[in-house]
Formats: C-alpha cells, sequence, structure tokens
C-alpha cells in the first residue's frame, strides 16, 4: 500500500507532468465553455483521440534525441517513407497471393525495419562522421523525402489490408484502437527510457558528455541506439498513419515536424540535453491537438493556431532560459 509520503515523493518528481495534465483540464474546459455544443461532442473528442498518436510518437521521437542534447528532423520523412512502405507491400503481397493477415504482418516489420535503418544512418552520421545532429537530421530529411517522392513520384498510395483498416477505424470501449496502441507503446518507452542502462546512457550522454566517456559508455554505441530507436518511433508514427488515412504520401504532415519539436519542448525535455520527457511529450501532445480542435470548433482560422506553435515554443525557452540564469546566478 502506498504511504502518504511515497504518493508525495511521485507527485514531486513528475510535477511538470502533473502542471501539464492541469493545463490540459483548464484547456479542455476553457474550450467545453466557449463551444460547449461542439467540444465535447462524440465527434471531435473521437478526432482528437485520433489524432494524437501519430503526432505524440514523433515528438516522442524528437525528445528521446533531445534527451542525448541532439535532435531529430528527419521523423516525419521517416514517418512517410514507412507509410509507404507499408501501402505498398500489403499491395504487392496481396496480389502474389499471401493472406492479408501474412501481408500486414510483413509489411508492418518491413516499415519497422526501415525505421531502424534510416536511425541507423542518423547515428553514424552524428556519432561516427560527427555531423552536428541538426545538420545530418535535416540532410537525411531530404534524402528520405526525395527517395520517396523518386518511389512513388509523387503519387499518394491508396489501400490496406482489413486489418490495418481495423486498425484504423476501429474502437475498443469507445476509445480508437490506435490510441490504445499508442499507450502501450508509450507505457514500454518510459519503462525503457526510466527503468533501463539505455535510458540512463542516453540522459549521461546528455548531461555530461565527457563523464559519460570516464564512466566507460561508449558514446558512438549511445548515440546509435538512441537514433535507432527515434527511427523505430517515426516508423510506428507512419503505421499508425497509413493505417487511420487509409493512404500515404511522400509529403503529407508537411506541418507536423515544427508541431512535434513544440511538444516535446513543451513536454519538458531539454534541448541541451540531460533531461528525459516521456509522458510530459505525451501530455503535451493531447493539449496542443486540444487547442487545435477547440479553435477549429470556435470557427479561428488554422494560421492562429501556427502562431500559438510559435508563441508556446518562444515562452518555454524564455521561461528555460531564465530558470536557468537563476541557477547560476
Amino acid at each position: 500500500m502506498l504511504s502518504f509520503q511515497s504518493v508525495k515523493h511521485t507527485l514531486k518528481k513528475n510535477s511538470y507532468a502533473t502542471s501539464l495534465f492541469l493545463v490540459a483540464f483548464i484547456t479542455a474546459t476553457g474550450f467545453s465553455l466557449a463551444s460547449p455544443q461542439t467540444f465535447f461532442s462524440a465527434l471531435n473528442l473521437a478526432s482528437i483521440a485520433y489524432a494524437v498518436p501519430e503526432i505524440a510518437l514523433m515528438a516522442l521521437a524528437i525528445s528521446i534525441a533531445m534527451t542525448t542534447a541532439g535532435i531529430d528532423l528527419s521523423t516525419v520523412a521517416v514517418a512517410n517513407l514507412s507509410a509507404l512502405c507499408v501501402m505498398h507491400m500489403t499491395q504487392v503481397l496481396s496480389g502474389a497471393g499471401l493472406s492479408s493477415l501474412v501481408s500486414t504482418a510483413i509489411s508492418v516489420l518491413c516499415a519497422l525495419i526501415i525505421g531502424l535503418i534510416t536511425g541507423l544512418m542518423n547515428g553514424v552520421l552524428i556519432s561516427v562522421v560527427r555531423i552536428a545532429p541538426i545538420l545530418a537530421t535535416l540532410a537525411t530529411q531530404q534524402l528520405f523525402l526525395g527517395l520517396a517522392i523518386a518511389l512513388t513520384k509523387g503519387k499518394p498510395l491508396y489501400g490496406g489490408t482489413p486489418e490495418l483498416n481495423v486498425l484504423g477505424v476501429g474502437t475498443l470501449a469507445g476509445i480508437p484502437f490506435l490510441f490504445w496502441l499508442f499507450l502501450i507503446i508509450l507505457i514500454c518507452i518510459a519503462i525503457f527510457m526510466g527503468r533501463t542502462r539505455f535510458g540512463l546512457c542516453a540522459l549521461m550522454l546528455g548531461e555530461n558528455p565527457t563523464a559519460t566517456d570516464y564512466s566507460g559508455i561508449s558514446r558512438i554505441s549511445a548515440t546509435i541506439s538512441t537514433y535507432m530507436l527515434c527511427g523505430l518511433l517515426s516508423s510506428c508514427a507512419g503505421i499508425l498513419m497509413a493505417a487511420r488515412t487509409a493512404s500515404a504520401s511522400a509529403g503529407y504532415g508537411g506541418s507536423y515536424l515544427m508541431l512535434a519539436i513544440t511538444i516535446a519542448v513543451l513536454g519538458g525535455v531539454n534541448p541541451f540535453g540531460g533531461r528525459i520527457a516521456i509522458w510530459g511529450a505525451a501530455i503535451a501532445a493531447v493539449i496542443l491537438q486540444i487547442i487545435s480542435s477547440g479553435l477549429n470548433a470556435l470557427g479561428v482560422s488554422p494560421y492562429v493556431y501556427q502562431m500559438i506553435q510559435g508563441f508556446i515554443l518562444v515562452s518555454v525557452f524564455i521561461f528555460r532560459w531564465e530558470a536557468q540564469r537563476r541557477k547560476h546566478s
């Protein structure tokens, strides 16, 4: 049985995530009062639940990269490449006479392998070739985007399998399968980053690279492993996108990168490394989606939402800078 002191310690340890949860509640309450018939409608709530998983997974990928004082700008491109792989492979394998279940399983596996390979490329460029993370992942972003356009000639792919369609539109207890799957991935990543040696290595690499060397941890292996995990999460986002939309395109989600970075920073990750923010990123994704849906319910221009993203990003950076200044003063 949990004691009062243990509960108090847990809340203190996760105070930032708790604050974000409170912000999400206040934001949802505000929009429900402003537009009671629209915001809390079943259609709008379902829209939020369907939209959160893919962008939240991309934000988690960026958040994990930032834990090591890096960044992954290729997340959206990797997600789109993985989604295109799923759509193409299901068509090819189904045409070859394989069952839809087997076709789906092989296609998803291939998409996950793409995520691992792209993450490996990013990790090698950053740790072995020693290119700055922002430049390395910007270059691979363009590479993956160009590859996707070349393979599809810029045309979207449609289709999928019955299993993917069920995953994309099905619900359990009124909650989309996509959201349940996202929660499972979220819990696994939270345990992996917070309870294993891998998470400790990533944290130390971002906090103090020199101390990491003296502790016997290989910077190269830690960096490569981290970016492979980022690629895996990005490919998971692509698979969910393909399931939800029953399509894939090289240029899908053009505004997702900025949104994912905003979510990661708002979620509590330190852009300069040394802090893990898994739950915070997940809650921040819900907050941003609540704001998007709330503004849409009020009939506000989508450009205002982009301005709000920029305002949030600048505000968080100013807050972090001020906190850092006070810490060292």
